[in-house]
């Protein structure tokens, strides 16, 4: 996966950023937030992501408590003209697509911990609900030692976010067998451009459902996720090509 989420633009009445638009952003937002915002030299990684081609300086790095702090921050972005927002995971984009330049910048992996629980339907139907900034890694752990449940699909690489594989399909080796990530989802929570919190499924919010799943971050925040998940195998096995 080559970015975590594209950035959000908001652009209202062409003109540019003031001193007073910064102050007034940055202001309100440390007097909203739950979680903790990072000014200018304070904002460390994220002028860099693991591609190393570019670097870019935000104008703030935003840590949130949850989601209700990710809208809060869009929709202050959407009242400042030329304000862009980036919602950053792990941070595994090669071409900058998760920095912002003098933009804000949303840590997602401040959220990983906030959610994570077990959605029984019915003795052979399992899912879970988990934060779009929960690490697959940790998920993947989580689910075999808690319940003996694994996710259905997920990515090559585990180190990558929840909200980040899902924005840009979370294609794998295992794609063959159950499909991509984005087939084994069953309910998104998503902020989307103008700081709206929106549940959205296959039959509620189907337009906004599918726009997000691999729209490469271009409709919304992913927030909240409900993977299919199945029983974990007792033994895994090892091939070795020589």
């Amino acid at each position: 996966m080559i970015a975590d989420f594209e950035r959000i633009a908001h652009d209202t009445d062409g003109e540019p950023q003031t001193d007073d638009d910064i102050y007034s952003i940055t202001k309100s937002l440390r007097l909203q937030l739950q979680g903790s915002i990072e000014i200018g030299g304070n904002t460390g990684t994220t002028s860099k992501d693991i591609g190393g081609l570019y670097s870019a300086e935000p104008l703030a790095l935003i840590k949130p408590s949850g989601v209700d702090d990710i809208a809060r921050v869009v929709k202050a972005a959407s009242q400042v003209p030329h304000m862009t927002v980036a919602a950053r995971g792990n941070g595994h984009s090669v071409n900058g697509q998760s920095m912002n330049d003098g933009g804000l910048v949303i840590d997602m992996r401040s959220t990983e911990e906030n959610l994570f629980r077990l959605i029984t339907l019915d003795c052979c139907t399992n899912y879970i609900d988990v934060s779009g900034g929960a690490i697959w890694e940790d998920v993947l752990t989580r689910c075999v030692s808690e319940f003996g449940l694994t996710p259905r699909s997920w990515t090559d690489y585990l180190g990558l976010t929840v909200g980040g594989t899902l924005s840009n399909a979370g294609v794998s080796g295992q794609a063959f067998r159950y499909g991509p990530q984005i087939s084994n989802v069953m309910e998104l929570d998503v902020v989307t451009g103008k700081g709206d919190i929106a549940v959205c499924s296959e039959t509620q919010n189907p337009e906004l459902f599918f726009g997000v799943l691999g729209g490469l971050g271009q409709f919304g925040i992913i927030t909240r996720a409900r993977v299919k998940v199945q029983t974990a195998p007792d033994m895994v096995g090892l091939s070795v090509l020589e």
